[in-house]
Formats: structure tokens, sequence, C-alpha cells
């Protein structure tokens, strides 16, 4: 929509995903990314590390079961959605701000980190991590090798899968 303010935050995840389904079956998944920036700093010629920016985040339906199994506390995650704005009382009558990121797309980084991405078909068992593999713990661990992509085995059939220099394309 217009006027709505679209953002993008690269950062760690603070803890593992909260799953919740509302009264009527819709999942939602609440995560926060702490985004730190470095800067540079001339007098000491080193980076330091410049204000944390903590933001909680919300993805829903498919994506938010998606998110709860295959991410996990301290992932590098690439977030993108609209940034909104609630205010609200606190307990001592102070009124107060905060911002939130509706999630319209989020992944691992890729930057430190290896992923195998499987297409997810709807609804995932409590045991599958959404990506066509057993739940253990999050990206960035190790993990038994279970072939696919990036884990040495070679798709059959795939002619990009084969270092033969033929000089043409199989085209």
């Amino acid at each position: 929509m217009a006027g709505e303010t679209v953002i993008t935050v690269i950062g760690n995840l603070v803890d593992d995903p909260e799953l919740k389904f509302t009264p009527s079956g819709a999942a939602v998944a609440k995560f926060r990314v702490a985004s730190t920036p470095r800067v540079f700093d001339r007098q000491t010629n080193e980076w330091k590390d410049d204000e944390s920016l903590f933001l909680t985040c919300s993805v829903w339906r498919q994506a938010a079961e998606n998110v709860a199994a295959s991410l996990a506390r301290g992932t590098r995650v690439i977030v993108q959605g609209r940034l909104k704005q609630r205010s609200y009382e606190d307990r001592e009558g102070v009124k107060r701000t905060v911002y939130e990121l509706d999630v319209e797309e989020v992944g691992p980084s890729l930057r430190n980190a290896t992923a195998a991405v499987t297409k997810s078909n709807g609804r995932q068992s409590s045991t599958s991590n959404g990506y066509g593999q057993q739940a253990q713990g999050g990206y960035g661990q190790q993990q038994a090798q279970q072939g696919g992509y990036g884990y040495g085995q070679q798709p059959q059939g795939d002619p990009w899968a084969t270092n033969n220099n033929a000089g043409e394309p199989p085209f």
C-alpha cells in the first residue's frame, strides 16, 4: 500500500521465535532482531559497534511455522516488512510508543552460513523444520549430511552439476 514504510533489517535473533495460534487457527511467530551497525573511528583507526536496534517482528500463517521450525536464537537473518508504530499506556499510566515490523520476507543470512532449502507443502509436522529436514536447532549448527544442494550430493540429471567445460551450454 502507498504510504507504508517498508524496511529491511539485518541482524541476529535475540531469542528463538515464539509460535502461537489465533483462535481461528492462524499461525503467528514473534521474534526480536538485534541489529548493530559498525562504524569506523578515525581517531583510533578501529571499527566499533554503534548503538543496537532491537526490533520486535511478527510473521503470519505458513511463513510463521517455517520461521519457528527453521530459525533459532543467534541466527543472522535478513528481515523485510512494514514498520508499524503502536502507542499504549503502561501500568503506571505513562504513554509509551513502540515500533514493530510486520514481516513479509525472512530468511537466514548466508554471509557466514550455508542452508539447504526445500519448498514446504502447506502444514508441517512437528518434527519437520519446514525445509525438508528434521528440526535440529537452526542454521549454522553441525548437521548430519543429508544430501541435496549444498550437502555434497548432486541432483541426478542436472547438467549444471557436472564440471565439464564443453564450451557451450547444454541447450
